[in-house]
């Protein structure tokens, strides 16, 4: 039996890609640091999956869900999923906030990275990262979210490096998608400063998104961008990030636009 561990998946996009890495026929380990949400995840999935709460910034816990992701089967799949966002100024959030933010973005997805490379040196396997498109971009309003998903970016592609390195038979993507209708997204909406979150039209649902990472578990690659027709415009003003500060003030005025109709208040 192949196994995955999937972490922060007690809602939201965890738990729909624990749910479709189950129906790949993976037994999934879901972790969260609630354990009763995991435990309630697992639940919805069946036999196929059991959970472990699990707090990302332990970093020698990691190793733990590891193991006991390897007592189940093969370990050959590792989501780091695990998050949290808050929308202000960069010199507006408490330390706490800030300290939460990078880490559990960047230590947690770090941690994770390195046991799952320890698990699977020898037989091989896949690290998923989930990074976010502020990781290409000034994000003006999510300065130390997006700061952790730069790092979460650039992790992954030096990972990778290390990896071809030392020819180890492991995989590492990073997926990038722009704002994803999610609670950690509703719960930013009341906030003018998280207007870059709501600049497309539609927020991509967890469907939407789990259907990009189990692609990328069939056919590897390193870094995707979704949706496309916006991560065409972003990787085009990606060299220019100066460009793209001045066009904040049109792109900041639509997203409050679609920001204040996501929440109904036209």
């Amino acid at each position: 039996m192949k196994t995955a561990v999937v972490t922060g998946a007690g809602k939201g996009l965890g738990r729909e890609i624990a749910r479709g890495l189950a129906t790949k026929g993976f037994s999934v380990l879901v972790t969260d640091i609630d354990e009763a949400a995991a435990a309630e995840t697992a639940r919805l999935i069946g036999e196929s999956a059991w959970s472990m709460r699990q707090d990302v910034r332990d970093a020698a816990f990691h190793h733990e869900v590891a193991r006991a992701a390897n007592q189940r089967g093969a370990l050959e799949l590792w989501v780091n999923n695990a998050g949290v966002l808050y929308a202000g100024g960069a010199w507006e959030h408490s330390d706490e906030e800030v300290g939460r933010m990078v880490d559990i973005n960047v230590l947690g997805m770090i941690w994770g990275a390195r046991a799952a490379v320890e698990a699977m040196r020898a037989k091989g396997g896949h690290i998923i990262n989930m990074a976010s498109i502020s990781a290409l971009t000034p994000a003006p309003g999510l300065a130390i979210y997006g700061a952790t998903k730069h790092a979460v970016l650039g992790f992954t592609y030096s990972l990778a490096g290390d990896i071809q390195r030392a020819r180890l038979p492991i995989e590492v993507s990073a997926v990038c998608p722009h704002g994803i209708n999610t609670d950690m997204v509703r719960d930013i909406s009341d906030s003018k400063e998280s207007s870059l979150v709501f600049t497309q039209p539609k927020l991509l649902t967890v469907e939407e998104v789990t259907a990009t990472v189990l692609d990328l578990v069939d056919s590897p690659r390193l870094a995707v961008t979704m949706p496309r027709a916006y991560a065409a415009l972003v990787h085009a003003l990606r060299p220019f990030p100066g460009l793209s500060l001045k066009l904040d003030k049109p792109i900041s005025w639509l997203g409050d636009l679609q920001r204040r109709k996501s929440r109904g208040s036209g």
